[in-house]
């Protein structure tokens, strides 16, 4: 796991470099939030100098397990504790919500839990089940986010793409009246399955359109452009990134059922995107992978304008 993950649960199968506590059963909330290294809270005190003077409309966030500073924020700023995410995430799913894994990173200045929703779908042959993830933050950096993320069973890719249909997504800074916020995260992401419909509709328009062999290596060129004062080394970097897409589409085994089509070919991009190593391995590589399946990935996306729009 990065140097960035402090803490951290999984159950059975590791996720990343599978770091953390491993459980055999899907933990309930209190469990997880044990688990998951999150049975503390954050309290505020008052922003002071080393001369002892207080620096007014600014307040530090501590840790209260060890006193660790998490961040400089405003007054304005309202926490939302941890316990407090899975209340809103048991209260939002309901019974048969499961969670799957959760921790924190950079020292406890953001968490995370991912929840598999119970329900599952049948798109065009395929299982697809839902994910709720939800990340916060108390650093004052970052917004509260969640976000519902479909999941390919068969080949665990990410199938959150950017619908104008249909809102997956929802974040919120930490001022105002939380907790009105939080009940406008609850009223989006009950429309989960208004989502899942319209993805479902997008899924069939791509696998009805066909695509040729020669169109698909022109999207591959599309989606990794070489310019034109490209090094010998980005070149050959360049070549190698096409070559790993072709291969994914071509031959990947979990796309054998799935004719030469334009949702197979978003099914081999993000298999890429989400499972493909980059070409330099930055620290925080996985937590921004990770946090993509929030905010969306720009690359998913592209492909899918770039065949929904051929």
């Amino acid at each position: 796991m990065s140097a960035n993950v402090e803490t951290m649960f999984y159950t059975r199968e590791k996720p990343w470099h599978g770091l953390g506590t491993m459980v055999m059963e899907f933990p309930d909330s209190a469990s997880a939030l044990s688990f998951a290294g999150l049975d503390w809270k954050v309290i505020q005190k008052p922003l002071v100098t080393v001369d002892n003077l207080t620096v007014p409309g600014f307040k530090a966030n501590l840790r209260d397990s060890d006193n660790r500073v998490l961040g400089v924020v405003t007054d304005r700023y309202k926490v939302v504790q941890n316990v407090d995410a899975f209340a809103f995430t048991d209260s939002l799913l309901g019974e048969g919500v499961t969670y799957e894994t959760a921790g924190s990173l950079q020292d406890g200045r953001r968490t995370w839990l991912l929840a598999k929703l119970p329900q599952k779908y049948i798109i065009s042959g395929d299982e697809i089940t839902p994910y709720l993830v939800f990340m916060n933050s108390h650093d004052g950096t970052g917004a509260i986010k969640a976000a519902m993320t479909p999941i390919r069973v068969v080949c665990q890719n990410t199938l959150n793409l950017a619908l104008r249909t249909a809102k997956r997504s929802w974040s919120t800074n930490h001022i105002g009246n939380i907790d009105g916020k939080m009940q406008d995260a609850r009223d989006t992401l009950l429309f989960a399955d208004a989502y899942m419909s319209a993805l479902g509709k997008s899924i069939d328009e791509l696998n009805q359109k066909k695509l040729s062999d020669k169109q698909v290596l022109g999207y591959i060129d599309a989606m990794f452009p070489l310019a034109e004062n490209a090094t010998e080394l980005q070149k050959k970097n360049m070549k190698r990134l096409r070559n790993d897409m072709r291969l994914r589409y071509f031959e990947a085994p979990d796309l054998r059922h799935v004719g030469r089509n334009a949702y197979r070919f978003v099914n081999a991009v993000s298999d890429f995107a989400t499972h493909a190593g980059p070409l330099r391995e930055t620290a925080n590589y996985k937590e921004n992978l990770f946090a993509r399946t929030i905010d969306g990935n720009a690359m998913i996306d592209k492909a899918y304008e770039l065949v929904r729009t051929a």
